[in-house]
């Protein structure tokens, strides 16, 4: 393009700035003139443009993620393998001594080392004022390390475990306009802290983004005794443990120095082979999914994925421009040859229609702002994202501008040069041959190859949309494993619940909004805790023994809803029960019992006996396999309240016979529960956000097609209207005139399904392979992703084709 600008400063003696402004009077002239393609184009290249730039604004969120931590390039979470039976699980959880030893054995290496719980919800209130917040109980290095930006205080006051740091907004909820510092808050309804710090709120793309306020490590220590005994213990592997590597050091030299670190303390765990390691936090996010020891994918495949669609749908727009203006190029055919004839050179041709196409670009540049304006609160609802409009940022126009340039440069690439190469005398003569979509000529056939490449993207991203719906929905009909409906829990997360739990039991039966209540330490989907010290007789060795544990009262199983595939339930009458365990299906599979019921389990010293096998609860990911589990009674484990509401009650009724039981027992706090229905929805979250933007997508890039298509069957009708009417005055039906000008259309998209297909089948089949539980192929999906682009293809032409073949022949024939 530079090379064709400076040849036409020396040309005519014409000075670039007059050329430039006749390009742009003849472009502006030619898109008036044809407005039906005019329109058609723009609507195409700004739905194409405003989708690439949505999903560029997606990735840029999705790459720029913990970046605004000011040293995420040195920050890392230390994780560790450790390989069972020949497999190799990774785990982001560590002993807590390991904080300790990595301190004294490798403290040059770091910059800070800070231990992390997880993060969990607490009741945050001042005088009557209460709140409900997400936080962490962290070592003081925490906020150094995360480099929080303090807008109030100081971030030293985690020494003291009684201070406390708050985020703006959760401040700004407790103390309104006041200055917090040095006031104090009520954690839990039995803690009183002094806020000595408070931090800017944390983006929504950073992994700490729940994180509203700070608690000591300290703190943590001495509130939680299980806390206090893991730290001399290396088999208890539930923290976090987070570390800035010194400057002079890289992760890789780090982590081979840290590697046997377990190994050399835990000597009983050295037949596991455990390695810790350094895993950036710039990798947190995008490699995420460890299989066999190696991070193998995570968000980055859909980094690609949707960077791949974006780059695809603007292309089906540019093939759109592309198929049109070749079409058209009879009508341009004497203008090409009358310029070239008064002594134009090919390169000013090529510059003219340049600018026609960037032109386009940039009109349709401009409706694309506003789709994406429009668009944008919906788009960050659907993908989970608080994407901020960009264009406010004037460093982003100079970005955007190029971006208008290059998809008009591809655009008109092709168009371009293929009508600067007309032949003057040809087609001046008129013996140049028309241009036609019949057959497989050799003046069609890139336009041809053009259609079947669009609708082969169009239906590959139909196909795919469909696939990815129908595992959401296998997924979902899982067998669940109990009863969700009607059933909810609250977290026992002050004193006044755990103190009066069997009291506030007693009394919301007594409502009559309940029938049944239990306790458990889990929520009902999810186990938070397991142990690798279970053994039972035939036990292998070399087995970890790792099972998943959750402690209950006696009546969870009847709250729950839980099946019985063996055995009995837990009972208040037997007095063995304490010792006993009901043991899901997987856990049966994991230990290879043949007869379970009845088999004695050592844990901890004492001996358990296996009472009931139940069939398996979906906890974690319903993609994936269960975690083997056992269930025990320990109330004194107890972290959640599970009810289950009398169906003869509405729920909002129950509801609000329930809350004054709760304030009863437990006046400093909010009244907060939770659907097990809507928690067990919220599993399949991410998987719904990718069928939604799919399915928009391939939608988009059908649409897209279709624009293309509708324009070509209007202009080659308009360009057959005296064949039509020649045949219509010898006796052709409409019937015939439609299927002449329909054919061609559907032979190429019958084309384009052919290629679609295999490319699907093998990118599909090949996607499910990451899920466990996963839906089959089946054949009719194909053919419904088929059967929808051929009846939309007949759809789309045929509107035209009847339009065409309705015309009155002595109209199209009155100039003959």
């Amino acid at each position: 393009m530079v090379r064709i600008l400076s040849r036409l400063t020396m040309t005519h003696g014409s000075s670039l700035i007059d050329m430039l402004q006749n390009y742009i009077k003849i472009a502006f002239r030619n898109l008036t003139k044809n407005r039906t393609y005019s329109a058609i184009n723009i609507i195409g290249l700004s739905v194409g443009m405003a989708t690439a730039l949505l999903i560029s604004l997606w990735m840029w969120d999705e790459l720029s993620f913990n970046k605004y931590h000011e040293h995420y390039d040195r920050i890392a979470r230390v994780m560790q393998h450790q390989t069972y039976a020949g497999i190799t699980n990774t785990s982001t959880s560590t002993p807590l001594p390991m904080r300790a030893a990595l301190q004294s054995e490798h403290g040059s290496d770091f910059k800070y080392i800070a231990s992390s719980s997880r993060t969990e919800n607490r009741i945050l209130a001042v005088g009557k004022k209460k709140i409900s917040r997400k936080g962490n109980c962290v070592e003081p290095d925490f906020p150094f390390m995360l480099s929080l930006r303090i807008m109030k205080g100081t971030a030293t006051g985690l020494d003291n475990p009684t201070s406390a740091m708050l985020s703006e907004s959760v401040a700004k909820a407790l103390f309104g306009n006041e200055d917090p510092i040095n006031k104090t808050i009520k954690v839990d309804n039995k803690n009183y802290f002094k806020i000595t710090g408070i931090y800017e709120d944390l983006p929504y793309n950073s992994e700490f983004r729940d994180v509203s306020f700070l608690l000591p490590w300290k703190y943590f220590v001495e509130e939680e005794p299980w806390v206090k005994r893991s730290e001399t213990n290396w088999g208890n592997n539930s923290f976090l443990l987070l570390v800035e590597i010194a400057p002079n050091t890289g992760f890789d030299q780090v982590s081979a120095k840290i590697e046997k670190i377990k190994a050399r303390h835990a000597k009983e765990e050295a037949r596991f082979n455990p390695k810790a390691f350094l895993h950036p936090m710039s990798r947190w996010h995008l490699y995420s999914e460890w299989e066999n020891g190696v991070a193998v994918r995570g968000r980055i495949q859909f980094v690609w994925l949707f960077g791949i669609i974006g780059a695809f749908v603007l292309l089906l727009a540019c093939i759109n421009f592309m198929n049109l203006s070749t079409a058209r190029s009879q009508k341009r055919a004497k203008e090409v040859g009358i310029r070239k004839a008064v002594g134009s050179l090919r390169s000013q041709l090529i510059a003219q229609f340049f600018s026609e196409s960037i032109m386009m670009a940039m009109f349709a540049f401009v409706v694309a702002l506003l789709v994406v304006q429009l668009f944008l609160p919906w788009f960050n609802q659907v993908a989970d994202k608080q994407i901020n409009n960009p264009w406010d940022n004037q460093r982003t126009w100079l970005p955007g501008l190029g971006f208008a340039l290059m998809t008009g440069l591809l655009a008109g690439s092709y168009p371009a040069i293929y009508l600067s190469r007309f032949k003057p005398v040809s087609t001046l003569t008129g013996s140049g041959s028309s241009v036609k979509l019949r057959g497989f000529r050799s003046a069609a056939l890139p336009r041809q190859t053009l259609v079947i490449l669009q609708f082969t993207v169009s239906i590959t991203l139909v196909i795919g949309t469909l696939v990815v719906l129908r595992q959401i929905q296998h997924a979902k009909n899982r067998p669940v494993g109990f009863d969700r409906s009607g059933l909810l829990s609250v977290a026992m997360n002050t004193p006044d619940l755990q103190v009066h739990s069997q009291a506030l039991c007693q009394d919301l039966l007594r409502t009559g909004a309940a029938v049944n209540t239990a306790k458990s330490s889990s929520p009902t989907a999810e186990v938070w805790s397991s142990d690798a010290s279970f053994s039972w007789p035939g036990k292998d060795p070399d087995q970890l023994g790792d099972l998943g544990t959750v402690g209950v009262t006696y009546a969870y199983g009847r709250t729950v809803g839980w099946q019985l595939k063996q055995g009995r339930d837990f009972s208040s009458d037997s007095g063995t029960d304490r010792l006993g365990m009901v043991i899901n299906e997987s856990a049966v599979k994991y230990m290879g019992l043949k007869e379970a019921v009845g088999t004695p389990v050592q844990w901890n010293g004492d001996k358990y006996m296996i009472i009931g096998i139940i069939h398996d609860v979906v906890t974690g990911s319903p993609f994936m396999p269960i975690q083997p589990t056992v269930y025990m009674l320990k109330e004194d484990w107890a972290s959640f309240i599970h009810i289950r509401l009398n169906p003869a009650v509405p729920t909002r009724e129950a509801l609000s016979r329930l809350e004054p039981v709760f304030k009863k027992y437990n006046p400093g706090s909010p009244f907060a529960y939770k659907f097990a229905s809507d928690e067990y929805d919220r599993k399949f979250q991410a998987e719904e956000r990718i069928g939604q933007l799919s399915t928009a997508f391939a939608s988009l890039a059908i649409f897209i097609s279709c624009l293309g298509l509708f324009g070509l069957a209007s202009f080659f009708a308009e360009q057959r209207q005296k064949e039509i009417g020649i045949r219509k005055v010898l006796g052709a039906s409409v019937a015939n005139l439609w299927q002449m000008l329909s054919k061609d259309f559907l032979v190429l998209v019958m084309i384009a399904c052919l290629i679609a297909t295999p490319i699907a089948y093998y990118l599909m089949h090949d996607w499910l392979q990451h899920y466990t539980y996963r839906a089959a192929l089946s054949w009719w999906i194909f053919a419904a992703a088929i059967f929808g682009a051929l009846a939309i293809t007949l759809v789309t032409v045929s509107f035209q084709a009847v339009k065409a073949t309705l015309l009155n022949p002595a109209k199209s024939l009155q100039s003959e």
